[in-house]
């Protein structure tokens, strides 16, 4: 209690030095009711973002993944140690798959993307339909951020037998991206399973920071 006591004090001292408007609001509680108490407030908020700490917790972190992302459907920002927690990155890696989460990370991250120098828009084994756009896939989805003011290419990979999550990610290091958008997957069964491949991924690669809508 002390701790989370102290933790509050300098959250708040560090929020009067911004001259921002905030609130701190602090729960303790049993690590079975930890989901539910973020579930209430990511509900009325934008974006909830992990940092290294939460990460790295495998007890509290998947609670808190749960909690924000999959029981409210808002975006949430995972940012490991080492990475920049900005709001405003220069240059953006977004993961594209023509599936609801993707278009769902997309649009929650209108803004980052409208306002970045460049959005590359990443296709791995894209599929090549004879309707609408499918003849050049990702050119739909290009039209739409172009419209809102985001400065796209759109970038279609092979996989050569790797998972897509490893292209991505050596693609995000190969264009000196600041920050990878994405979409979520997983079942409700599979959401333990889901933090520990997004932070064992994390791990293994340069810090970046990780924008994941479901």
């Amino acid at each position: 209690m002390a701790i989370l006591e102290k933790t509050s004090r300098d959250i708040q001292k560090l929020l009067e030095a911004l001259w921002i408007c905030y609130d701190v609001d602090t729960e303790y509680c049993d690590q079975a009711s930890v989901g539910d108490a973020v579930r209430q407030r990511a509900l009325c908020s934008d974006l909830t973002i992990v940092g290294p700490a939460l990460l790295n917790d495998i007890d509290l972190g998947p609670l808190v993944i749960n909690g924000s992302l999959f029981d409210t459907g808002k975006p949430v920002l995972v940012v490991p140690k080492g990475a920049e927690a900005t709001l405003s990155p220069r240059r953006v890696l977004v993961g594209w798959d023509s599936r609801v989460e993707a278009s769902r990370a997309v649009r929650e991250a209108l803004d980052l993307l409208s306002g970045a120098e460049e959005v590359r828009l990443t296709l791995v084994d894209p599929e090549v339909t004879c309707t609408g756009k499918g003849t050049e896939p990702g050119a739909d989805v290009a039209a739409y951020l172009t419209r809102h003011g985001a400065r796209v290419s759109v970038d279609r990979l092979p996989s050569a037998g790797k998972p897509a999550a490893t292209v991505l990610a050596q693609h995000a290091i190969d264009t000196s991206a600041n920050m990878i958008v994405m979409g979520a997957y997983g079942s409700r069964r599979l959401r333990e399973r889901l933090f520990g491949g997004v932070r064992r991924w994390i791990e293994a690669k340069p810090p970046l920071p990780l924008f994941l809508a479901r």
